[in-house]
């Protein structure tokens, strides 16, 4: 893997866990095309290898994970120049960590469809002290709003060395934290902060720390490179 980037010198996250991913079932439901419009099918712009551009950014706390904004809010358009690259995925504008943007519509694909399978880690601090038995729901897939999850991985992990978030987490005193590194290979909206609610223990502080192969390794608040890869 060769890259280019934009780095700073600050001490850098590092993770001692790669936890691997569970598979399961999930059930689905049936919804009539007079419940949903559907929308003609978008067609993937496909890049030759050489042509490829695939960008990793580690995306600050409270920036959008898209290039422009009607509000005056920081985007990705505040850090990264390189043009025609897309996300390959949102991540919450209170989270952090790794955003994948490319021009290859096959690869972003692979990257976010839930039928690719493609591992996505989150490194979660939660309020409160979780069991292994507390856990055992999110490893068995638990029912949210919008229908049942698939098992994810889940493994208490040591407080990872990452920059300070600004502004800083509110802790309550009385309670402590703990660090989880969840794997899930689906992508809902703010999927991981409602897994964690839903047992019990909200989400403080979130960071994605992979996609598939991809990781975000020493990369800061703000800095991207742009990687080679060997196929979508």
């Amino acid at each position: 893997m060769s890259s280019s980037s934009r780095r700073s010198t600050a001490k850098a996250p590092h993770s001692t866990h790669k936890p691997r991913f569970k598979q399961g079932n999930r059930s689905s439901g049936r919804t009539s095309t007079s419940q949903r419009a559907r929308k003609p099918a978008v067609q993937k712009p496909k890049v030759n290898i050489e042509d490829r551009k695939v960008i990793v950014f580690n995306k600050p706390y409270d920036t959008l994970s898209q290039f422009t904004d009607g509000e005056g809010r920081k985007t990705l358009a505040d850090f990264i120049t390189v043009k025609d690259v897309y996300a390959a995925g949102r991540l919450d504008r209170d989270s952090e960590g790794l955003m994948v943007l490319t021009n290859d519509g096959i690869l972003q694909a692979k990257l976010t469809q839930p039928e690719s399978k493609s591992p996505k880690t989150y490194w979660v601090q939660v309020e409160g002290a979780p069991t292994e038995s507390d856990l055992e729901p999110l490893r068995n897939g638990v029912t949210l709003k919008d229908g049942p999850t698939l098992p994810a991985q889940v493994v208490v992990i040591e407080e990872p060395q990452l920059w300070p978030r600004n502004p800083p987490v509110r802790f309550r005193a009385a309670i402590p934290t703990t660090w989880l590194a969840i794997t899930i290979i689906e992508g809902r909206n703010r999927q991981v902060r409602r897994m964690t609610a839903h047992i019990g223990f909200p989400t403080l502080r979130l960071i994605r720390y992979s996609m598939g192969n991809i990781e975000l390794g020493d990369l800061q608040p703000g800095e991207w490179k742009e990687i080679s890869i060997d196929a979508a």
